[in-house]
């Protein structure tokens, strides 16, 4: 073989390890964005759609605890009435509205990842949101279990007639994050009749309660929730009353 044809063989192999590496990747990918954009607000592509994560000031940005959650739920009904999919780019969160899309990023070894949100959970106090087994694996946490993360809203970038698409500052939209229908979670019991009975003093002080059934662990819990209105703000101090009256693992979740 010439000098010629050796270069140009090895300028194909290149070619070919450059591209399997660009596209071996199936989650949602970060673009490169204008030097005007902040790299924190670098859009992503799902979809089809375009995705950035919406500034602190207007969206929703919260700091704690993740866990995920595997093949025991993997093909089960989620809150959304979607079937679960370990392998997809999808979470539980208590609150947030389903659909929601979320920039995670892992506070001990800085990786990210995108999820959307189709399912209520975790029922833990001390943890914000649960991830597919795929979520977790990309943030490097199936090990431990759990990490700390922060969770960051996006929002899908407005179109705009007489605009380039490359805007120093993107219009978002999104949802409200603080409306909705909140109840707070007062107990959740293995015993029917003891969610009954919880349930039951609630409904005697003029609350509205339900009780709903929950498959966990291989197990059923019932847990016993109270409607909290329509504003998070609002139920979040509803949380922290009954906390401090003898309830203290309660917590805020939308239905």
């Amino acid at each position: 073989m010439n000098s010629g044809c050796f270069r140009l063989l090895l300028a194909g192999l290149l070619a070919s390890l450059l591209v399997t590496a660009c596209t071996s990747g199936r989650g949602p990918v970060p673009e490169k964005e204008p030097a005007a954009i902040r790299p924190t607000q670098r859009a992503y592509t799902i979809g089809g759609r375009r995705y950035y994560p919406i500034p602190s000031a207007e969206g929703y940005r919260e700091t704690g605890v993740a866990s995920w959650y595997g093949g025991r739920f993997h093909g089960r009904p989620t809150a959304s009435g979607e079937r679960y999919d370990m392998h997809d780019h999808t979470a539980a969160h208590k609150t947030l509205p389903m659909g929601t899309v979320l920039l995670v990023r892992n506070l001990d070894n800085g990786r990210t990842t995108v999820v959307r949100i189709n399912d209520r959970g975790p029922f833990v106090r001390n943890r914000i949101i649960d991830l597919s087994y795929r979520a977790a694996r990309e943030l490097g946490m199936i090990r431990n279990g759990t990490a700390r993360v922060e969770i960051v809203a996006m929002g899908e970038q407005e179109k705009r007639e007489g605009t380039a698409g490359n805007e120093k500052r993107p219009r978002l939209k999104h949802r409200d994050f603080d409306k909705g229908r909140f109840y707070v979670q007062v107990g959740s019991f293995v015993d029917l009749e003891k969610a009954r009975r919880l349930a039951r003093k609630f409904a005697a002080r003029g609350r509205d309660v339900v009780i709903q059934q929950f498959p966990a662990a291989g197990i059923s819990l019932y847990r016993v929730m109270v409607y909290s209105g329509t504003s998070l703000a609002g139920a979040k101090q509803d949380e922290k009353r009954l906390e401090s009256s003898g309830f203290p693992n309660a917590l805020v979740i939308a239905r």
